[in-house]
């Protein structure tokens, strides 16, 4: 079976993500799409396994299969959360529902070290870009903040919030390079240590329900090798 095919004939959830799930979408940003696909079961009796991940078809686009989305989504981590909780879901059928209705299994105090990860990477590219240009490029800039400052909002609530709401004006301003380095840098900071506060009082548990989670994507398999059957 082709890899298109599987995205095609075997997505059980699908969502917009990017700027118009995080309420940041301008005249010129593209459509990012993601999703999850469930290779039917009789496929890992073969040599050759089915994908963990799809680019595809079509630009923007892009799948996990269901097992691979579960244990990064384990892992905490920030794009296959934010994928999870995007409020542009376009597909969804009993299988992805389900899915839906686990996203408080997959949420943990993880997080925290996912998202600074994440955040401490994007940040030396940004300083990198300033070093070599005089300047860091604005919209990465934009978006960091934004993750420091979802990181924060899910350690302090136990809620995984993917617009942003209103801060909405003062990230576009950030993009289009209106605020001073200085400025954003400080912000990052702020927004960085309120998340470590919010890490030792978070309602969020130390670990996943791994067992929740678990069941449900053997009862899928299941079900899938007894469909084909």
């Amino acid at each position: 079976m082709r890899p298109e095919d599987l995205v095609r004939d075997h997505t059980v959830y699908s969502c917009v993500t990017g700027s118009r799930a995080f309420g940041l979408a301008t005249a010129d940003s593209d459509t990012d799409r993601r999703g999850v696909f469930l290779a039917p079961t009789a496929l890992f009796w073969r040599f050759e396994k089915p994908p963990t991940h799809v680019e595809g078809p079509g630009e923007e686009r892009f799948g996990w299969e269901l097992e691979r989305f579960c244990e990064l989504a384990l892992r905490a981590n920030p794009n296959v959360l934010e994928c999870l909780h995007s409020p542009l879901v376009e597909h969804a059928d009993a299988t992805g529902r389900e899915l839906l209705a686990l996203r408080g299994a997959f949420l943990s105090r993880r997080a925290h070290t996912s998202f600074t990860r994440y955040a401490t990477g994007q940040r030396r590219k940004l300083d990198a870009d300033v070093r070599t240009h005089g300047a860091p490029r604005w919209k990465h800039a934009m978006h960091l903040l934004r993750l420091l400052a979802s990181a924060g909002d899910l350690l302090r609530t136990g809620t995984l919030t993917v617009d942003v709401g209103d801060l909405r004006q003062r990230l576009l301003e950030v993009k289009r390079g209106e605020v001073p380095w200085p400025e954003v840098e400080s912000w990052m900071a702020r927004l960085a240590a309120r998340a470590d506060e919010a890490l030792a009082t978070s309602p969020l548990p130390e670990e996943p329900d791994l067992r929740r989670v678990e069941d449900f994507l053997v009862r899928t398999r299941r079900a899938s090798a007894l469909g084909a059957a």
